[in-house]
């Protein structure tokens, strides 16, 4: 029901938003080249906050990025506003993270009369299948065999995969503006090394914590890739999907608080985007501590702008900091 009414709402602003595109005549593209051409920066729409941080790292100073998803707020239950709307018309490209996060986002871009260049991050990374549990060690099958399975969109959490995203994107914007290809080209080489940091900085951090401690709960499915890197194992959600819209049933609430227990999990973390009330009742049939407030991981989202988790290297440092020091690492 909520899906046809989002789909509703953007054809209703389908007319407005073709007056802001030019009537779909290219204006908007034509207006772009020439503001590039005349030294201005070029005009930039990122999806979600993970991606946006993306796109400000490689682009600098010579793009002007409009982020639609701010921070906290719940990608998996968004709803473009018209000024979202407006943001695509009038820029030149519009990069995404993809793996079916932004379901919204094609029919939004139809109604905006977009005609600049859409990247999609995810091209090239490696996808893993969600909505089952995963223990440490396993290996996931070959994409072929899983044909018409749902994929785990969460592909940022780990860091090698975010250098697949940023190279997409560094490809993306020197395509649409070749006259500052090299700039793009050196900011890429300085942030993929920055991801090697990270991605070995919490290599390091786990080799600390006991192998039979490396249990996570967290309130939905959203860090796949991360336990897969690093060697994890998940022991469930509280929300038992990918996405945010799905609920435990009673019996499966039971059988995860008998898991947590018979597991010897030791917390519950609970995320940003996502009121902690349920994560809380589980954690204390349970018996075991729930992690949250301040310390809550970033699963969707990002933090603040202007703190260290308000960037992607932050949000990643902070969820590996605090999910070690709760395992006793």
């Amino acid at each position: 029901m909520k899906h046809r009414q989002r789909i509703s709402w953007v054809a209703a602003a389908a007319a407005t938003a073709t007056v802001l595109a030019g009537c779909g005549d290219g204006g908007s593209d034509r207006a772009a080249a020439s503001a590039a051409s005349a030294g201005t920066a070029l005009a930039v729409v990122a999806t979600t906050p993970e991606v946006a941080d993306f796109v400000r790292n490689i682009g600098g100073s010579d793009v002007s990025v409009t982020q639609i998803i701010k921070p906290n707020v719940d990608p998996h239950d968004f709803e473009p506003t018209p000024a979202d709307i407006k943001a695509i018309a009038e820029a030149k490209v519009v990069v995404k993270s993809g793996v079916g996060l932004e379901e919204w986002l094609d029919r939004t871009i139809e109604a905006s009369g977009f005609r600049g260049a859409v990247i999609d991050s995810s091209q090239g990374v490696k996808l893993r299948e969600g909505g089952h549990e995963h223990e440490e060690g396993e290996e996931h099958a070959d994409e072929e065999e899983h044909a018409g399975q749902e994929h785990d969109p969460h592909i940022w959490h780990d860091p090698r995969n975010a250098k697949i995203m940023v190279a997409n994107i560094e490809k993306g914007l020197a395509a649409a503006d070749a006259a500052r290809a090299g700039a793009f080209a050196k900011n890429l080489t300085a942030y993929a090394s920055e991801l090697d940091l990270l991605d070995a900085e919490n290599e390091a951090a786990f080799a600390k914590v006991p192998a039979a401690d490396r249990k996570l709960v967290t309130n939905h499915d959203a860090f796949g890739y991360y336990v897969d890197r690093y060697r994890l194992a998940f022991v469930g959600s509280v929300i038992p999907s990918l996405d945010t819209s799905a609920e435990l049933s009673a019996r499966q609430l039971t059988d995860l608080v008998a898991k947590i227990r018979a597991t010897g999990t030791k917390a519950i973390f609970t995320e940003s985007s996502l009121p902690p009330k349920s994560a809380e009742s589980i954690a204390r049939q349970a018996g075991v501590k729930v992690v949250g407030g301040e310390d809550a991981l970033y699963g969707d989202s990002l933090g603040a702008p202007g703190t260290p988790e308000g960037t992607y290297l932050g949000a990643e440092r902070h969820n590996t900091e605090v999910i070690v020091a709760a395992l006793g690492g």
